[in-house]
């Protein structure tokens, strides 16, 4: 992969604000690769992303943010930075439906997914067999009733000696607290089985066909604090009748799930997700 560096932006809209980035990175010898931006005329906002290539760059990204702390500070950006050449670390969170893992452990073998990935936990044994086919460690924690909260601060003493940044709920049937939450802000990529906001919660597909609609979906977002209202990153629907049953309604949108869930784990992989007002910019 060619070693790049990704500069993600938001601020309030302004004068001057593509002209001062370029001249800052032009000062510093960057050929930039990609650079794409979005206004939101409601709110008033600018929000960029550009990615240039380290090779001939030369400010060293360690020295980047005291650099650029006057544009930042004149601009009133929030800005993040990201090294291609560090592979961020993904755990992965499931129970019983296997078919989400499946499709993300196929693209990380395959070199799709630019991460580590030094575990999967489950409440469940029944996914132990996947992990094991792609020599992934795999570590079952039962979630009992009255053992929730406890049950949660093991799984973040584990994410913390992994040193774990994000957290992908492929299909994983709990719902997270909102301690457990806070300490993955915007790190945290669902895959719902429904085309949100419809039909959120438990068994979408059973109220979908009761409801007789013609369209199902999936969606894949950010996990909050309220149940299935986080920012949705990617989404994606497939055409239904009134000859499919409830079981095709299921094996339809498992198909959707999959895909969905693992373009919305690329792209956050890639820094093109910039996060505001509980929606998403998704670059190019």
């Amino acid at each position: 992969m060619r070693h790049t560096a990704v500069l993600l932006i938001s601020c309030p809209d302004q004068r001057g604000l593509v002209a001062a980035i370029a001249e800052f990175l032009l000062q510093h010898e960057a050929n930039i690769l990609h650079a794409d931006q979005h206004q939101d005329a409601e709110l008033k906002l600018f929000l960029m992303r550009v990615e240039w290539e380290m090779a001939g760059f030369k400010l060293d990204l360690a020295d980047f943010a005291q650099a650029f702390e006057p544009i930042a500070s004149r601009f009133g950006m929030t800005w993040r930075l990201a090294d291609s050449s560090r592979k961020p670390r993904m755990a992965v969170f499931v129970s019983k439906f296997d078919h989400c893992l499946a499709d993300l452990l196929y693209r990380y073998q395959s070199g799709e997914l630019h991460c580590e990935l030094p575990i999967i936990l489950s409440n469940h044994e029944d996914t132990r067999w996947l992990a094991d086919a792609y020599h992934i460690p795999f570590q079952h924690l039962a979630v009992l009733k009255d053992g929730k909260e406890e049950a949660e601060k093991t799984q973040l003493a584990i994410l913390r000696d992994l040193k774990v940044d994000f957290l992908v709920l492929a299909r994983y049937m709990q719902v997270l607290s909102a301690d457990f939450i806070r300490h993955y802000p915007n790190h945290i990529i669902n895959i719902h089985h429904s085309f949100l906001p419809a039909f959120h919660g438990a068994k979408p597909y059973h109220r979908a066909f009761e409801r007789g609609v013609k369209l199902i979906g999936a969606t894949g977002h950010y996990v909050t604090e309220t149940l299935d209202d986080g920012p949705i990153i990617e989404q994606d629907v497939a055409r239904i009748s009134h000859r499919d049953s409830l079981e095709d309604l299921i094996n339809k949108g498992a198909d959707l799930e999959k895909v969905v869930l693992s373009r919305a784990v690329k792209w956050h992989l890639d820094n093109r997700v910039l996060v505001y007002a509980n929606k998403t910019v998704v670059f190019d």
